[in-house]
């Protein structure tokens, strides 16, 4: 198995072996690396890089990260605005997905400021899918949250029917398309959004991330600004799940076992403004009951002085094996559902995201 860890100076790959895990290899050394994605498809590696610099890049990989190639970042097209006197253009890569088993050369890329692009020849051009861009809320109720303009950080392309699309969106909220994106319907009913003079807007709302369970694609979670919501019937309502009395609240990052769509885990922070672990003890929670109860888990975490807390694509899972990064540096991996940890390294920059993935995979 490989853990890739995409760091603000770097990617770095890890690997599992019959005697624990080792540092395996890196790339892109001192750069800071934003996202990254395994294609199922085809085992190949993407990542996308955030220059201070020269912008927005991304890398394909073939060969599980020994060479890599540039590939050509989305562009937005001519004439696009944010809003009226302000023109569109690319500010962060927030989400990389591939096309269903069906669209062997689809890849999508989800944007700030709120744009989604999708490649239909293998990442050689990306065109911008109008039909969100031009949706009638964007103008007027699409705005950020901690960033500038609005961003694309969750794309799922459903394992049954590869026209079948959701998207996530800060601030604005999950929206749906049953006919590969040429049209798409905001699902949003039953979220909350205590911001807003209307918490129960259609459109405004801000999931930290969007994930379906991949064997039954119907039940959806999100780790939202605003607690922790699931759906059982494809995001037509939400149910808050969140532990009222307890610590599964406000966080950002989220996990779910797709073999059990009623396993979960959620890594809490203390709130909106204060952002550290929670009475800064570093602390996992997972339900095993659909959200109805959540238990906290420490074992091997820092329960003195944790300032960590982990950014929305910095927790992934493989089996029994979980693993994130945190925005100090520190890296934790759990071979038992998140029962005991230990850490792999605690001396790295800031980590963006992560991705476990089996040898071959």
């Amino acid at each position: 198995m490989y853990l890739l860890l995409s760091t603000s100076k770097g990617l770095l790959v890890y690997q599992r072996t019959q005697n624990g895990w080792h540092y395996h290899q890196e790339a892109f050394v001192g750069l800071p690396v934003s996202m990254v994605m395994i294609d199922q498809r085809d085992n190949s590696w993407w990542v996308a890089l955030a220059h201070k610099h020269w912008g927005q890049k991304l890398h394909l990989s073939q060969d599980q990260g020994k060479n890599w190639r540039e590939i050509a970042a989305p562009v937005y097209p001519k004439g696009a605005e944010v809003k009226k006197g302000v023109p569109a253009s690319l500010k962060l890569i927030w989400a990389l997905a591939h096309g269903g088993a069906d669209q062997p050369d689809y890849v999508y890329v989800g944007t700030e400021p709120g744009g989604l692009f999708r490649s239909t020849d293998g990442g050689n051009s990306f065109a911008l899918v109008e039909s969100l861009w031009n949706h009638p809320s964007r103008p007027r109720h699409w705005f950020g949250g901690g960033r500038d303009f609005a961003g694309i950080h969750s794309i799922i392309v459903d394992p049954r029917d590869s026209q079948h699309l959701y998207v996530a969106v800060s601030c604005a909220g999950v929206f749906e398309s049953r006919n590969g994106g040429e049209s798409w319907t905001a699902r949003n009913k039953g979220l909350r959004a205590d911001y807003l003079p209307d918490p129960y807007v259609e459109v405004g709302h801000d999931p930290h991330l969007l994930l379906a369970c991949r064997s039954q694609p119907d039940i959806l979670w999100q780790q939202n600004h605003c607690g922790i919501f699931r759906s059982v019937n494809g995001g037509q309502d939400w149910q808050d799940v969140t532990d009222k009395q307890g610590l599964a609240n406000y966080g950002f990052t989220l996990a779910i076992d797709h073999d059990n769509p009623d396993r979960a885990w959620v890594i809490p922070a203390e709130s909106d403004r204060i952002r550290i672990a929670v009475d800064q003890a570093l602390c996992v929670c997972r339900t095993e009951d659909g959200g109805h109860s959540w238990q906290a888990l420490r074992h091997g975490l820092p329960q003195q002085q944790a300032f960590d807390i982990v950014y929305r694509h910095a927790l992934d899972i493989q089996g029994s094996t979980l693993a994130f990064g945190t925005t100090t540096g520190n890296v934790y991996v759990s071979e038992d559902w998140g029962d005991h940890w230990f850490c792999l390294n605690h001396n790295l920059a800031t980590v963006n995201a992560v991705k476990l993935v089996r040898n071959g995979e």
